[in-house]
């Protein structure tokens, strides 16, 4: 988390700090209107870059993924941009808008509007000619933005009605752009910051065309078909295996796909369960009914239905140097060391003269017992040489660091990667941080939430 705190911040402090030198007379306002109409630019410039950052990741850029620890901690980012932006714009229209509002109940007094000086060029001039356009279009915006960004953070809204909205405001984006080319000031385009914005802008109308058009992820797609599934009723988990004939290009355990096999329902994250052998070209995917979409699963899908693929996104691969590690898979979150060990057994197999991976203990912590389930699990987990520990939360009580501890005392020296409810990765992580775990550096956790 700390590279998209650093990130999200970052990006404001440059671009305030850029907006400073643009505008060093706004330190020392002559009146309140002359700093309302410093604020109004300062805001304003500060929610456009929020929002064209926020679009530009939307589009699940490539480069960006490794520095951030996975397309995860990226949409963390978005996530932040979002509110960002909707915080910011809300801060730029009530500086726009209150002291209009103190004025009519007469507890400000408008000053006298000097005559506009003449417009340098001819730019300008038909600048100002849009201008009524640009506020009435940035201010019915701003109403939109409100409204689709309240759709994506209410988590009870269905996923299907924010996907079917969320593209809208790429639409919503592309208006804050007028707005923004239209009533930034002059002088500013003159300056770094007006470099600054004209590629954040220009960039992000890019972003924005590639979301309206459904192009993102495209050079990461493949078709599929679903080969086999299997429901079990006492977990409520379907597992699927899908036959990825030509095009994948492989992933390592721990990484996740998204997969379509509803186009009105969009793509949906799931781990990948399956380690890769390109000649088998074969991806299985377990899913829990956690949510309206994944509670239609077992009706909604067969055997022979074509889906797409795409990815494989996330770094949460298990890589590092640690003598030891130890996983924690929490229900469901047991599925990226389910891929993991099938790897290390295939490695085993094909490669019996290479070194072992360092020792591992698994922790699998489930609310919900299945004897079938289990049974697969500790075969998975002898086949890769991995200490098991199973505990049912009814008879065994949720784990705790203290039993880690008691299970692992190695513990000091291990790294952590922790898949599962994200209140129980958080105390897990307050708890071994507090016992001395060096979790900056040791504690692996996906953010597996996209909205």
């Amino acid at each position: 988390m700390g590279r998209i705190t650093i990130a999200f911040w970052g990006a404001l402090l440059l671009v305030g700090a850029l907006w400073l030198a643009a505008d060093p007379e706004s330190l020392e306002p002559s009146g309140f209107f002359a700093l309302r109409g410093s604020m109004v630019q300062l805001s304003g410039v500060l929610a456009i870059t929020c929002m064209s950052l926020a679009t530009i990741v939307a589009t699940r850029p490539k480069w960006p993924e490794r520095w951030a620890g996975g397309l995860d901690k990226m949409y963390r980012l978005h996530k932040w941009l979002g509110i960002g932006a909707l915080v910011l714009a809300g801060l730029h229209w009530l500086w726009s808008e209150a002291p209009k509002w103190a004025v009519r109940l007469g507890w400000l007094e408008r000053p006298q509007r000097a005559p506009l000086a003449a417009p340098d060029h001819a730019i300008e001039q038909f600048l100002r000619t849009w201008r009524g356009t640009a506020e009435t279009v940035g201010e019915w915006a701003f109403y939109a933005a409100v409204l689709l960004i309240a759709v994506a953070l209410i988590d009870r809204i269905p996923y299907r009605l924010f996907y079917k909205t969320h593209r809208l405001l790429a639409v919503v984006y592309v208006a804050l752009v007028l707005h923004a080319l239209v009533l930034v000031r002059p002088a500013y385009w003159l300056s770094p910051l007006g470099i600054a914005l004209v590629v954040l802008l220009a960039w992000g109308t890019w972003a924005a065309l590639v979301v309206l058009f459904r192009r993102v992820g495209a050079g990461r797609k493949t078709a599929g078909t679903i080969e086999r599934l299997h429901y079990d009723p006492t977990l409520r988990v379907i597992e699927g295996i899908v036959d990825v004939p030509q095009g994948w290009p492989g992933h390592k355990p721990g990484q996740f796909a998204f997969v379509t096999s509803d186009e009105d329902e969009g793509a949906h994250p799931y781990t990948i369960a399956s380690a890769w052998r390109p000649s088998e070209h074969r991806l299985t995917f377990i899913t829990k009914e956690l949510g309206d979409h994944t509670k239609r699963l077992p009706d909604a899908l067969r055997i022979g239905q074509p889906v797409t693929i795409e990815g494989p996104y996330g770094y949460f691969t298990f890589d590092d140097d640690c003598p030891r590690q130890i996983w924690v898979g929490g229900g469901i979150g047991i599925t990226p060391f389910i891929a993991r060990m099938k790897q290390i057994a295939m490695d085993r197999r094909d490669y019996p003269d290479r070194p072992h991976d360092q020792p591992v203990d698994l922790f699998h912590s489930t609310a919900e017992y299945s004897e079938d389930a289990i049974r697969k699990l500790i075969a998975d987990a002898a086949a890769a040489g991995v200490r098991l520990h199973v505990l049912h939360d009814p008879r065994d009580g949720r784990l705790s660091g203290d039993a880690i501890r008691a299970a692992v005392p190695e513990w000091r020296a291990a790294s952590v990667w922790f898949c599962g409810p994200p209140g129980f990765g958080a105390a897990l992580r307050d708890d071994l941080a507090r016992h001395g775990l060096r979790v900056s550096e040791r504690f692996h956790q996906e953010l597996f939430a996209m909205r």
